[in-house]
């Protein structure tokens, strides 16, 4: 799999993506199971409505991305608690715009809190 990640612009500044990555690390979430992940590009929509998204998604598929997720805090809200309310036109705008070929994922992870890490 070749992903970009499509983001929300609000929650840039409370979140760089650990979560997302390690996610894709993992294998967990929305690509568990997947064996071998690329990450090409990882972009925010260009914030509300989303319009943006549609020129970021077709500049991942000409970076290589045969898959575009959107990241959790679009779906699901996380960390903010607010699902993005284009989202799902945000998507139909962007599948019509990069075609059947292209995998689309309405998420990478589960919502919930960030778990605690222990470092030393």
């Amino acid at each position: 799999m070749k992903l970009g990640i499509i983001r929300c612009m609000q929650t840039e500044d409370y979140c760089p993506g650990s979560r997302d990555f390690r996610t894709i690390r993992e294998r967990k979430g929305a690509f568990m199971g997947e064996d071998d992940i690329q990450l090409v590009g990882f972009i925010n929509c260009g914030g509300c409505p989303g319009k943006k998204a549609v020129l970021r998604a077709r500049s991942l598929v000409e970076q290589g991305a045969d898959t575009i997720a959107f990241a959790s805090c679009i779906s699901k809200g996380t960390p903010i608690g607010y699902p993005c309310p284009f989202a799902k036109r945000m998507r139909e705008l962007v599948q019509k715009e990069v075609g059947d070929g292209v995998r689309i994922l309405d998420y990478t992870h589960d919502a919930g809190p960030e778990p605690e890490t222990s470092q030393k």
